[in-house]
Protein backbone atom coordinates (compact mmCIF):
# COMPACT_ATOMS: atom_id res chain seq x y z
CA UNK A 1 0.00 0.00 0.00
CA UNK A 2 1.76 3.34 -1.55
CA UNK A 3 -0.90 5.74 -0.62
CA UNK A 4 -4.88 6.39 0.12
CA UNK A 5 -8.01 7.05 -1.68
CA UNK A 6 -9.90 9.80 1.08
CA UNK A 7 -12.88 10.35 0.99
CA UNK A 8 -13.76 13.42 3.15
CA UNK A 9 -17.10 14.14 4.62
CA UNK A 10 -17.54 17.87 5.50
CA UNK A 11 -19.42 19.16 8.62
CA UNK A 12 -19.74 23.05 9.83
CA UNK A 13 -18.07 23.57 13.65
CA UNK A 14 -21.33 23.73 14.67
CA UNK A 15 -22.68 20.21 13.77
CA UNK A 16 -24.53 20.81 11.01
CA UNK A 17 -23.88 18.14 8.04
CA UNK A 18 -23.04 18.98 4.71
CA UNK A 19 -21.85 16.28 2.71
CA UNK A 20 -18.88 14.44 1.07
CA UNK A 21 -16.63 15.27 -1.40
CA UNK A 22 -15.18 13.27 -4.68
CA UNK A 23 -12.61 10.98 -3.62
CA UNK A 24 -8.63 12.05 -3.98
CA UNK A 25 -5.34 10.62 -3.57
CA UNK A 26 -2.58 11.62 -1.06
CA UNK A 27 0.68 9.58 0.49
CA UNK A 28 1.76 8.35 2.66
CA UNK A 29 -0.93 5.41 3.49
CA UNK A 30 -0.84 6.10 7.38
CA UNK A 31 -4.64 6.90 8.42
CA UNK A 32 -3.06 8.83 11.45
CA UNK A 33 -1.53 11.30 8.98
CA UNK A 34 -3.53 14.06 8.18
CA UNK A 35 -1.23 16.84 7.10
CA UNK A 36 -1.46 15.64 3.17
CA UNK A 37 -5.32 15.70 3.26
CA UNK A 38 -5.87 18.96 4.36
CA UNK A 39 -3.10 20.21 1.86
CA UNK A 40 -4.67 18.14 -0.88
CA UNK A 41 -8.02 19.07 -0.32
CA UNK A 42 -6.52 22.53 -0.26
CA UNK A 43 -4.81 21.88 -3.56
CA UNK A 44 -7.91 20.05 -4.98
CA UNK A 45 -10.87 22.53 -3.75
CA UNK A 46 -9.19 25.66 -2.20
CA UNK A 47 -11.24 25.33 0.83
CA UNK A 48 -9.24 24.81 4.37
CA UNK A 49 -10.56 21.90 6.71
CA UNK A 50 -9.65 20.43 10.44
CA UNK A 51 -9.87 16.63 10.12
CA UNK A 52 -11.83 15.59 12.85
CA UNK A 53 -11.86 11.45 12.57
CA UNK A 54 -11.33 8.52 10.92
CA UNK A 55 -15.30 7.59 10.09
CA UNK A 56 -16.79 4.20 8.80
CA UNK A 57 -17.47 3.70 5.09
CA UNK A 58 -19.50 0.47 5.31
CA UNK A 59 -17.04 -1.37 3.95
CA UNK A 60 -16.50 -4.53 6.20
CA UNK A 61 -12.66 -5.23 6.83
CA UNK A 62 -10.34 -5.81 10.12
CA UNK A 63 -7.44 -3.62 9.23
CA UNK A 64 -6.78 -0.44 7.80
CA UNK A 65 -6.23 -0.75 3.86
CA UNK A 66 -5.94 2.25 0.95
CA UNK A 67 -9.25 3.55 1.29
CA UNK A 68 -10.63 6.18 4.12
CA UNK A 69 -13.00 8.51 5.16
CA UNK A 70 -12.88 11.21 7.56
CA UNK A 71 -15.43 14.07 9.15
CA UNK A 72 -13.77 17.29 8.78
CA UNK A 73 -15.21 20.39 9.90
CA UNK A 74 -15.34 23.48 7.34
CA UNK A 75 -15.55 27.02 8.48
CA UNK A 76 -15.86 28.86 4.79
CA UNK A 77 -17.30 26.75 1.88
CA UNK A 78 -16.31 28.68 -1.20
CA UNK A 79 -16.76 26.15 -3.88
CA UNK A 80 -19.89 25.03 -5.30
CA UNK A 81 -22.26 23.20 -2.69
CA UNK A 82 -23.13 20.96 -5.95
CA UNK A 83 -20.09 18.93 -5.61
CA UNK A 84 -21.00 17.71 -2.44
CA UNK A 85 -22.51 14.46 -2.34
CA UNK A 86 -24.91 12.34 0.26
CA UNK A 87 -23.14 10.49 3.04
CA UNK A 88 -24.54 7.33 4.29
CA UNK A 89 -25.37 7.05 8.16
CA UNK A 90 -24.93 9.70 10.54
CA UNK A 91 -21.14 10.42 11.47
CA UNK A 92 -22.30 13.39 13.60
CA UNK A 93 -24.21 10.88 15.63
CA UNK A 94 -23.53 11.10 19.83
CA UNK A 95 -20.91 8.64 20.84
CA UNK A 96 -19.96 8.61 24.43
CA UNK A 97 -16.15 7.18 23.77
CA UNK A 98 -15.56 10.23 21.27
CA UNK A 99 -12.19 12.14 22.19
CA UNK A 100 -12.92 15.76 22.60
CA UNK A 101 -11.06 16.74 19.34
CA UNK A 102 -13.04 14.51 17.39
CA UNK A 103 -16.39 17.00 18.01
CA UNK A 104 -17.25 19.79 15.97
CA UNK A 105 -15.07 22.66 17.22
CA UNK A 106 -12.97 20.62 19.52
CA UNK A 107 -9.55 21.21 17.84
CA UNK A 108 -10.60 25.11 17.54
CA UNK A 109 -10.80 25.07 22.04
CA UNK A 110 -7.14 23.13 21.94
CA UNK A 111 -5.83 25.51 19.77
CA UNK A 112 -7.19 28.65 22.14
CA UNK A 113 -5.61 27.22 24.65
CA UNK A 114 -2.43 26.73 23.20
CA UNK A 115 -2.59 30.45 21.84
CA UNK A 116 -3.56 31.80 25.67
CA UNK A 117 -0.22 29.41 27.04
CA UNK A 118 2.00 30.86 24.24
CA UNK A 119 0.63 34.44 24.65
CA UNK A 120 1.37 34.16 28.24
CA UNK A 121 5.00 33.07 28.37
CA UNK A 122 5.36 35.50 25.71
CA UNK A 123 5.80 33.49 22.46
CA UNK A 124 2.79 34.60 20.65
CA UNK A 125 1.35 32.58 17.59
CA UNK A 126 3.00 33.68 14.29
CA UNK A 127 1.58 31.87 11.50
CA UNK A 128 -0.84 29.34 10.49
CA UNK A 129 -1.10 26.13 12.73
CA UNK A 130 -0.76 23.13 11.35
CA UNK A 131 -2.63 20.06 12.11
CA UNK A 132 -0.16 16.85 11.46
CA UNK A 133 -2.43 13.75 13.05
CA UNK A 134 -5.57 12.86 14.90
CA UNK A 135 -6.72 9.53 15.51
CA UNK A 136 -8.20 7.87 18.52
CA UNK A 137 -4.65 8.63 20.54
CA UNK A 138 -3.72 12.23 19.60
CA UNK A 139 -4.86 14.95 18.07
CA UNK A 140 -1.10 16.95 17.06
CA UNK A 141 -0.57 20.41 15.96
CA UNK A 142 2.57 22.44 15.10
CA UNK A 143 2.41 26.00 15.49
CA UNK A 144 4.47 28.45 14.03
CA UNK A 145 5.36 31.30 17.13
CA UNK A 146 7.60 34.19 17.48
CA UNK A 147 10.19 32.14 18.96
CA UNK A 148 10.43 28.88 17.08
CA UNK A 149 7.78 26.22 17.08
CA UNK A 150 5.82 24.33 19.88
CA UNK A 151 3.81 21.23 19.35
CA UNK A 152 0.17 20.72 20.53
CA UNK A 153 -0.89 17.41 21.64
CA UNK A 154 -4.00 16.39 23.32
CA UNK A 155 -4.49 13.03 24.36
CA UNK A 156 -7.26 10.55 25.53
CA UNK A 157 -8.15 10.41 29.38
CA UNK A 158 -6.17 7.15 29.95
CA UNK A 159 -2.60 9.02 28.95
CA UNK A 160 -3.97 12.33 30.37
CA UNK A 161 -0.87 11.13 32.83
CA UNK A 162 1.72 12.08 30.39
CA UNK A 163 1.65 15.37 31.13
CA UNK A 164 3.02 15.28 34.96
CA UNK A 165 5.49 12.43 33.63
CA UNK A 166 7.44 15.03 31.45
CA UNK A 167 6.70 17.42 34.37
CA UNK A 168 8.96 15.23 36.15
CA UNK A 169 11.65 14.07 34.08
CA UNK A 170 14.41 15.94 32.65
CA UNK A 171 15.49 16.73 29.45
CA UNK A 172 17.40 16.42 26.77
CA UNK A 173 16.51 13.09 26.96
CA UNK A 174 12.82 13.57 26.75
CA UNK A 175 10.61 16.22 25.50
CA UNK A 176 10.80 20.00 26.90
CA UNK A 177 7.26 20.77 28.36
CA UNK A 178 6.30 24.29 27.80
CA UNK A 179 2.59 23.67 29.65
CA UNK A 180 -0.08 21.38 30.51
CA UNK A 181 -3.49 20.91 31.45
CA UNK A 182 -5.15 17.98 31.60
CA UNK A 183 -5.18 16.03 28.23
CA UNK A 184 -3.53 18.74 26.45
CA UNK A 185 0.29 19.56 26.21
CA UNK A 186 2.73 22.24 24.57
CA UNK A 187 5.89 21.06 23.34
CA UNK A 188 8.92 22.32 22.43
CA UNK A 189 9.98 21.61 18.85
CA UNK A 190 12.64 19.17 18.59
CA UNK A 191 15.56 19.17 15.65
CA UNK A 192 16.36 16.13 13.68
CA UNK A 193 14.41 13.42 12.04
CA UNK A 194 12.03 10.79 13.58
CA UNK A 195 14.31 7.60 14.21
CA UNK A 196 11.93 5.26 12.69
CA UNK A 197 14.68 3.52 10.59
CA UNK A 198 17.45 4.76 13.03
CA UNK A 199 21.04 2.86 12.36
CA UNK A 200 22.18 0.68 15.12
CA UNK A 201 24.73 3.20 17.00
CA UNK A 202 21.53 5.60 17.43
CA UNK A 203 19.23 2.48 18.73
CA UNK A 204 22.02 1.79 21.48
CA UNK A 205 21.85 5.18 22.16
CA UNK A 206 18.15 4.83 22.86
CA UNK A 207 18.46 2.17 24.94
CA UNK A 208 21.38 3.45 27.02
CA UNK A 209 18.95 7.27 27.74
CA UNK A 210 16.20 4.93 28.72
CA UNK A 211 18.40 2.63 31.17
CA UNK A 212 19.57 5.99 32.44
CA UNK A 213 15.78 7.57 33.27
CA UNK A 214 14.58 4.47 34.24
CA UNK A 215 17.80 3.69 37.03
CA UNK A 216 16.48 6.99 38.12
CA UNK A 217 13.24 5.93 39.48
CA UNK A 218 13.73 2.74 40.94
CA UNK A 219 12.64 4.23 44.11
CA UNK A 220 9.79 6.68 42.89
CA UNK A 221 6.73 3.90 41.97
CA UNK A 222 4.18 5.29 44.14
CA UNK A 223 5.04 8.69 42.58
CA UNK A 224 4.20 7.45 39.66
CA UNK A 225 1.46 5.50 40.36
CA UNK A 226 0.11 8.67 42.37
CA UNK A 227 -0.60 10.64 39.12
CA UNK A 228 -2.34 7.42 37.34
CA UNK A 229 -0.07 5.31 35.66
CA UNK A 230 -0.82 1.95 35.32
CA UNK A 231 0.64 -0.41 37.33
CA UNK A 232 2.32 -3.78 35.53
CA UNK A 233 3.98 -5.23 38.43
CA UNK A 234 2.87 -9.10 38.80
CA UNK A 235 -0.11 -9.62 41.01
CA UNK A 236 -2.36 -6.33 38.25
CA UNK A 237 -0.87 -7.73 35.42
CA UNK A 238 -1.34 -11.32 35.66
CA UNK A 239 -5.25 -10.26 36.41
CA UNK A 240 -5.72 -8.12 33.46
CA UNK A 241 -3.60 -10.76 31.34
CA UNK A 242 -6.12 -12.89 32.20
CA UNK A 243 -9.09 -11.12 31.32
CA UNK A 244 -7.57 -9.94 28.06
CA UNK A 245 -7.22 -14.06 27.16
CA UNK A 246 -10.88 -14.64 28.05
CA UNK A 247 -12.05 -12.02 26.11
CA UNK A 248 -9.86 -13.27 22.84
CA UNK A 249 -10.10 -16.95 23.84
CA UNK A 250 -12.77 -17.51 20.65
CA UNK A 251 -10.39 -16.24 18.30
CA UNK A 252 -7.89 -18.45 18.87
CA UNK A 253 -7.28 -22.11 18.43
CA UNK A 254 -7.53 -24.42 20.85
CA UNK A 255 -3.62 -25.51 20.74
CA UNK A 256 -2.57 -21.57 21.15
CA UNK A 257 -5.70 -21.05 24.41
CA UNK A 258 -3.91 -24.05 26.06
CA UNK A 259 -0.61 -22.62 25.19
CA UNK A 260 -1.30 -18.95 27.16
CA UNK A 261 -3.75 -20.89 30.08
CA UNK A 262 -0.25 -22.79 31.20
CA UNK A 263 1.58 -19.31 30.89
CA UNK A 264 -1.01 -17.19 33.01
CA UNK A 265 -1.53 -20.17 35.01
CA UNK A 266 2.22 -19.88 35.84
CA UNK A 267 2.66 -16.60 35.99
CA UNK A 268 3.11 -16.20 40.15
CA UNK A 269 6.31 -18.35 39.81
CA UNK A 270 7.26 -17.00 36.17
CA UNK A 271 7.43 -13.24 38.11
CA UNK A 272 9.21 -14.52 41.56
CA UNK A 273 12.00 -16.24 39.23
CA UNK A 274 12.09 -12.56 37.65
CA UNK A 275 12.60 -10.68 41.02
CA UNK A 276 15.38 -12.94 41.83
CA UNK A 277 17.16 -11.81 38.38
CA UNK A 278 17.51 -8.13 40.71
CA UNK A 279 15.94 -5.65 38.11
CA UNK A 280 13.62 -3.23 40.66
CA UNK A 281 10.40 -2.50 39.37
CA UNK A 282 10.54 1.13 37.97
CA UNK A 283 9.01 3.50 35.15
CA UNK A 284 8.41 1.75 32.04
CA UNK A 285 7.87 3.98 29.03
CA UNK A 286 5.51 1.93 27.38
CA UNK A 287 5.75 2.33 23.51
CA UNK A 288 9.49 2.33 23.32
CA UNK A 289 10.12 1.83 19.78
CA UNK A 290 12.23 3.49 17.41
CA UNK A 291 9.91 5.48 15.98
CA UNK A 292 9.25 7.47 18.95
CA UNK A 293 12.27 8.72 19.42
CA UNK A 294 13.48 12.15 17.46
CA UNK A 295 16.84 13.94 17.06
CA UNK A 296 20.09 13.20 15.31
CA UNK A 297 23.31 11.89 16.04
CA UNK A 298 24.18 11.18 19.69
CA UNK A 299 21.05 14.04 20.37
CA UNK A 300 17.93 11.40 20.52
CA UNK A 301 14.84 12.81 22.72
CA UNK A 302 12.25 9.73 23.61
CA UNK A 303 8.78 10.79 22.65
CA UNK A 304 5.03 9.84 23.91
CA UNK A 305 5.00 9.24 27.33
CA UNK A 306 1.84 8.45 27.80
CA UNK A 307 2.18 4.99 28.07
CA UNK A 308 4.15 5.21 30.91
CA UNK A 309 3.18 2.62 33.56
CA UNK A 310 5.18 0.93 36.20
CA UNK A 311 7.01 -2.56 36.10
CA UNK A 312 9.88 -4.53 35.08
CA UNK A 313 11.83 -2.29 32.84
CA UNK A 314 12.49 -5.24 30.55
CA UNK A 315 9.12 -5.31 29.48
CA UNK A 316 10.16 -2.39 27.10
CA UNK A 317 11.90 -4.70 25.27
CA UNK A 318 8.90 -6.07 23.08
CA UNK A 319 7.84 -2.90 20.86
CA UNK A 320 11.75 -1.71 20.54
CA UNK A 321 12.54 -5.47 19.39
CA UNK A 322 9.96 -6.14 17.16
CA UNK A 323 10.97 -4.65 13.55
CA UNK A 324 14.45 -5.12 13.92
CA UNK A 325 16.77 -7.70 11.96
CA UNK A 326 17.92 -10.59 14.35
CA UNK A 327 21.64 -9.11 13.87
CA UNK A 328 20.42 -5.57 15.27
CA UNK A 329 17.93 -7.08 18.41
CA UNK A 330 21.16 -9.09 18.98
CA UNK A 331 23.25 -6.40 19.75
CA UNK A 332 20.86 -4.38 21.48
CA UNK A 333 19.66 -6.54 23.48
CA UNK A 334 23.80 -6.86 24.64
CA UNK A 335 24.09 -3.51 25.33
CA UNK A 336 20.86 -3.41 27.14
CA UNK A 337 21.95 -5.78 29.40
CA UNK A 338 25.45 -4.35 29.70
CA UNK A 339 23.18 -1.10 30.88
CA UNK A 340 21.32 -2.77 33.72
CA UNK A 341 24.23 -4.47 34.85
CA UNK A 342 25.91 -1.17 34.90
CA UNK A 343 23.21 0.50 36.97
CA UNK A 344 22.21 -2.69 39.22
CA UNK A 345 25.78 -4.86 39.77
CA UNK A 346 25.15 -8.34 39.87
CA UNK A 347 21.79 -8.28 38.48
CA UNK A 348 20.85 -10.37 35.62
CA UNK A 349 18.93 -8.92 33.14
CA UNK A 350 19.31 -12.12 30.13
CA UNK A 351 17.91 -14.66 32.57
CA UNK A 352 14.63 -11.74 33.25
CA UNK A 353 14.12 -10.65 29.40
CA UNK A 354 14.29 -15.00 28.65
CA UNK A 355 11.60 -15.25 31.55
CA UNK A 356 9.35 -12.05 30.41
CA UNK A 357 9.56 -12.69 27.30
CA UNK A 358 6.08 -13.90 26.53
CA UNK A 359 4.42 -11.75 29.25
CA UNK A 360 5.83 -8.61 27.09
CA UNK A 361 3.69 -9.71 24.50
CA UNK A 362 0.87 -10.75 27.11
CA UNK A 363 1.31 -7.06 27.95
CA UNK A 364 0.93 -5.51 24.69
CA UNK A 365 -1.87 -7.85 24.10
CA UNK A 366 -3.73 -6.00 27.26
CA UNK A 367 -2.53 -3.14 25.87
CA UNK A 368 -4.57 -2.75 22.69
CA UNK A 369 -7.61 -4.81 24.58
CA UNK A 370 -7.82 -1.58 26.12
CA UNK A 371 -7.92 0.83 23.90
CA UNK A 372 -10.43 -1.23 22.29
CA UNK A 373 -12.47 -1.15 25.58
CA UNK A 374 -11.84 2.96 25.42
CA UNK A 375 -12.30 4.41 22.14
CA UNK A 376 -15.53 4.29 19.33
CA UNK A 377 -16.60 1.68 17.23
CA UNK A 378 -15.39 3.73 13.91
CA UNK A 379 -11.50 4.07 15.33
CA UNK A 380 -11.44 0.22 16.83
CA UNK A 381 -10.14 -1.09 13.03
CA UNK A 382 -6.48 0.57 13.84
CA UNK A 383 -6.24 -1.97 16.94
CA UNK A 384 -8.97 -4.96 16.42
CA UNK A 385 -6.95 -7.17 15.53
CA UNK A 386 -3.66 -6.46 17.78
CA UNK A 387 -5.03 -8.78 21.07
CA UNK A 388 -5.09 -11.86 18.98
CA UNK A 389 -1.61 -10.74 17.06
CA UNK A 390 0.55 -10.39 20.94
CA UNK A 391 -1.63 -13.69 22.24
CA UNK A 392 -0.52 -15.65 19.45
CA UNK A 393 2.81 -14.43 19.84
CA UNK A 394 2.88 -15.30 23.73
CA UNK A 395 2.07 -18.53 23.26
CA UNK A 396 4.37 -19.19 20.16
CA UNK A 397 6.72 -18.25 23.20
CA UNK A 398 5.47 -20.38 25.23
CA UNK A 399 5.51 -23.55 22.83
CA UNK A 400 9.12 -22.98 21.57
CA UNK A 401 10.66 -22.73 25.07
CA UNK A 402 8.08 -26.39 25.75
Amino acid sequence: MTGRRVTLVLCTRDGDLLGALPPYDVDPPWWPDVAPVVDGVRERYEIDVTVLRRIDDGRPRTVPDGRVAYLAEVTDLPMRTAQLQNWPGDPLRPEPLRQTWAHPGGPEQDLCWAEQQLDGAGTPIAGRPIQFRTWNLSSLWRIPTTDGAAWLKVVPPFFAHEGCVLERLDPPGVPTLLSAEGARLLLAEIPGEDQYDGPLPALLTMVRTLVTIQAQWTDRVDELLAIGAPDWRPEPLAAVAADTLARTAPELDRATVADLDHLVAGLPGRFAAVDACGIPDTLVHGDFHPGNVRGSGDRLVLLDWGDTGVGNPLLDDAAFTERLSDDDARVVRTEWSAAWRRAVPGCDPDRARELLAPVMALRQAVIYQGFLDRIEPDERIYHAADPATWLGRAAGLVAARR
